[in-house]
């Protein structure tokens, strides 16, 4: 199930909230090498953490084992503000557009093959299960090439932002993917189910932050 958690919830949420900047500092620093953000207290938290961040967990049996980050478009988020040259116009800004980072799967849960992980397919599922009814249309990320098709096969409409660019010896694309019904019901026939990937908490309609 993916717990969805805003700023204004996290001290409601402080065990799980721990567990989440541990696997990112787990999968960013000390798996990717990103040291530039190590800590030495192993939490990984960064300037988008802010009011304005929403956080999805992946648990099981109340431990996370996925985790990614929404930030609105409408203020500095990551690409805007430390990748803008992965684009070769303005990044996107729009109320009814997220940025999709931090994104990640505890080891335990890691999958090989070309199929997606199933724990990556229901974070992404949360966010166009969570996002509809919230009036949300789309996603900016900055992904690995290989993953555009994976995204095309899941009926999410990516379209790059500009040239891929080789970053930490990954060769990385900044894209803007929309998603309607007709993605989330692709997304549910992978899964195998119409369930919701949602804890029943995070199923009602709350307004988001702008």
């Amino acid at each position: 199930m993916i717990q969805i958690i805003t700023a204004a919830e996290i001290d409601r949420h402080k065990d799980l909230m721990e567990q989440a900047w541990r696997l990112r500092h787990k999968i960013f620093v000390e798996e990717m090498g990103w040291s530039a953000i190590a800590r030495d207290d192993k939490r990984e938290i960064d300037e988008f953490d802010d009011e304005y961040a929403i956080h999805l967990l992946a648990l099981e049996d109340d431990a996370v084992v996925g985790y990614s980050r929404l930030l609105p478009t409408v203020r500095p988020y990551v690409l805007s503000t430390h990748l803008p040259q992965l684009c070769e116009m303005e990044p996107p800004h729009s109320p009814h557009i997220v940025e999709w980072s931090r994104i990640g799967v505890a080891g335990s849960v890691r999958t090989s093959g070309r199929r997606l992980n199933p724990t990556a397919l229901s974070i992404l599922t949360a966010i166009v299960e969570w996002g509809l009814p919230r009036g949300l249309k789309g996603f900016v990320s900055e992904m690995p090439t290989s993953w555009l098709l994976r995204l095309l096969q899941l009926h999410i409409h990516a379209l790059p932002l500009g040239l891929p660019q080789m970053i930490d010896d990954v060769e990385i694309v900044a894209v803007n993917a929309g998603f309607d019904a007709r993605s989330l019901r692709q997304l549910q026939t992978l899964r195998g189910t119409t369930d919701s990937v949602l804890v029943p908490e995070c199923r009602g309609v709350a307004r988001l932050a702008s």
